[in-house]
């Protein structure tokens, strides 16, 4: 660990320069796992794993896109028997990619399968233990004859894998965590981190260690604070540095479960943590792995970065979060909720029917404007002021030169440059905007921030290793006393719509998630200015992330949540189209929460803390929850999507979706 960070929040290598944390290398039959070896990539197979050709043939496609290790369900006897006719039948076709069974509830199964495939996971929270969800007090010796219960049940697995040479994955998940971790520790990520680490010194007792950490969680927070909070756990009782296996558990589908997954797995690879990633859509699985192989190859080259100044204090918790403290500044900083801006600064025609590619809806039959839930809070002009009298709901901000020849100085805003602040002594009177990179936050700057009260900062940097600059910019204010409110604002070159999301989420979203920033403005430097049409469909493309990773960061609550697992062999109906069905019927609910899982194994725990949830239960059979409480059982799934919108109702949380038509 470097010196600069504190012991006390200690958890990875450095904090300005990119290095990858040192980690055991554990061998999972030809393709090792950390150590020097690179990230490596991995899936979940969705077909019924009774299936031998489906499932070898799904395998296929996975490893074809790009996975370097295969997982398989085995929830039974007979499902960890069938692996190796799996085994055999894709060693047949030639394709030697290890396979790994993912156990729950079932030792026999674990035990059986670790003779067969390379690589067994299993859960902690569900392994030795049926969750029941009872608050049980335990004194010491009671507790400490439930961990002997445990090393009982799980030795023999651990002398299985010692045997034949199995690698094991103990993957803690958040929902699921044992009636005794709740009881002790509570949901939390400290409950996490010890649900894997008793069953880490069972094995360590029997020096066996070729093994593999995960901490996932839905809660983008949770999970990155219980993997911190693991490596650090480690290092403090001696333990080996196993690798880290990340992961955001039933992340979603479509561009939400992309951002929601790289806010929380970019977040850690920014650190130099994680040493393989599965990202879980709710999606072919084959459509995973490039998801993950682009989120991992943005760190090949991170070592050539800028040099960022060192750090020698952190002035956050990277365990807890905790809100940077800022002042109010208008409607910016404080407790309001983080803002957006949206770059219309090389349109020189704006007109009023422009906006709603930012949520922003001109009704010219009514006269007057609608607000969707992704409305911008801010637009950016520039040196091009609107000339028409915006919504309510948007204020605009304007190039100092610009602002001082408008007449409307109330609500619309001057962005100064640096030398424009030090300058300049004809202000607004309530706020003010001032683009900064680390580079320019000299005494003079810092002096003028802490004293002149009516300063946001939007916060910006050219260097590869953004999010780490952006930190350390973060931390200078804050060493230094400086309390304005700041925007983190990222400009890409013309990327593809999925490299586009997943940057984003990462350099903002890792900020986010530790409680840094007031805003968000994303844009690009090689907008197509043009070609109008296209280039507001950009605007368009990057207002609707904004809020994606605001959500996915959850510091802005916009839309409905849905939770919902990537499906496996053990799904009980079509989780995807399922999906699209309770989204299309509910996605209006704005910040309401909804598992949607295909079994009992992902539900009700995995949902973890969603307000309600969908769960099959048997075929053609759905229990519906409120919380962790089940209201309806066995619900036919013909009707399950109408009883859960009855639910919801009952629960005065229910809206009717829009009825006035919005200009298309």
């Amino acid at each position: 660990m470097s010196s600069e960070i504190l012991d006390a929040k200690r958890y990875c290598n450095n904090l300005t320069s990119y290095s990858r944390r040192e980690t055991r290398e554990v061998a999972i039959g030809d393709v090792s796992l950390g150590g020097k070896n690179p990230i490596r990539i991995q899936s979940m197979t969705t077909v019924d794993t009774m299936d031998i050709i489906g499932s070898v043939e799904q395998s296929i496609r996975m490893i074809e896109a790009g996975c370097e290790y295969v997982r398989i369900t085995a929830p039974s006897i007979k499902e960890a028997q069938n692996l190796e006719n799996i085994k055999k039948e894709l060693r047949k076709r030639g394709y030697h990619t290890p396979l790994i069974a993912d156990i729950h509830f079932t030792p026999n199964a674990a035990e059986l399968a670790a003779r067969i495939v390379e690589k067994v996971r299993v859960n902690p929270g569900n392994y030795a233990d049926k969750k029941r969800f009872e608050v049980i007090e335990y004194t010491d010796d009671t507790y400490n004859a439930e961990i002997e219960r445990i090393r009982e049940r799980f030795t023999p697995l651990v002398k299985i894998c010692k045997e034949y040479g199995t690698a094991m994955r103990i993957g803690t998940n958040h929902g699921s965590l044992s009636d005794r971790i709740m009881s002790r520790y509570g949901d939390t990520p400290l409950g996490m981190v010890e649900s894997a680490l008793e069953f880490l010194r069972i094995c360590d007792d029997l020096n066996y260690h070729d093994i593999v950490l995960s901490m996932k969680a839905s809660n983008t927070q949770v999970m990155v604070q219980a993997y911190r909070l693991l490596v650090k756990k480690l290092d403090e009782e001696g333990l080996q540095p196993y690798p880290l296996h990340l992961g955001v558990t039933e992340a979603g589908e479509g561009e939400d479960g992309r951002i929601k997954s790289a806010v929380g797995i970019g977040t850690l690879l920014e650190d130099g943590l994680g040493d393989t990633v599965r990202v879980s859509l709710t999606e072919e699985p084959e459509y995973e792995a490039p998801v993950a192989k682009a989120l991992v190859d943005r760190y090949i080259d991170r070592s050539n970065h800028d040099v960022i100044e060192p750090i020698h204090h952190v002035p956050i918790d990277p365990f807890q979060y905790r809100r940077r403290k800022s002042q109010e500044i208008f409607n910016v900083g404080h407790e309001n909720v983080p803002r957006v801006i949206a770059d219309f600064s090389r349109v020189a025609n704006l007109e009023p029917r422009d906006l709603k590619n930012i949520g922003h809806f001109y009704l010219p039959e009514l006269d007057k404007w609608k607000m969707n839930d992704l409305g911008s809070d801010f637009i950016y002009t520039g040196d091009y002021p609107a000339s028409f009298m915006l919504p309510n709901g948007l204020k605009e901000i304007i190039n100092f030169q610009t602002w001082l020849d408008v007449e409307d100085k109330i609500n619309k805003f001057p962005l100064f440059t640096v030398q424009q602040m030090l300058e300049q002594t004809r202000i607004q009177d309530h706020l003010n905007f001032v683009r900064l990179t680390l580079h320019d936050l000299s005494n003079e700057i810092i002096d003028k921030l802490k004293v002149e009260k009516h300063w946001v900062i939007i916060l910006d940097t050219n260097n590869i290793h953004a999010m780490a600059e952006l930190r350390r910019s973060f931390f200078k204010l804050m060493d230094e006393g400086v309390e304005a409110p700041v925007i983190i604002q990222r400009k890409y070159p013309d990327l593809e719509l999925g490299e586009l999301q997943l940057y984003a989420a990462t350099d903002a979203g890792g900020l986010l998630i530790d409680g840094l920033g007031d805003g968000l403005m994303i844009t690009s430097t090689l907008l197509p200015d043009q070609n109008k049409p296209a280039f507001l469909q950009h605007l368009k493309t990057y207002n609707d992330i904004a809020f994606g990773v605001l959500q996915a960061a959850r510091t802005r609550m916009s839309k409905t949540e849905y939770i919902s697992c990537p499906s496996c062999g053990r799904t009980l109906f079509d989780l995807q189209e399922t999906t699209a069905m309770i989204r299309k019927r509910t996605d209006h609910l704005k910040g309401v929460k909804i598992g949607i899982m295909g079994c009992i194994v992902n539900g009700p725990g995995e949902m973890a803390d969603a307000d309600y949830g969908y769960v099959g239960s048997g075929k053609g059979k759905i229990t519906l929850y409120k919380g962790q409480e089940v209201v309806k059982r066995a619900v036919p799934s013909e009707n399950a999507v109408d009883e859960l919108i009855e639910i919801i109702k009952h629960d005065g949380r229910w809206v009717e979706p829009e009825t006035v038509e919005l200009e298309q």
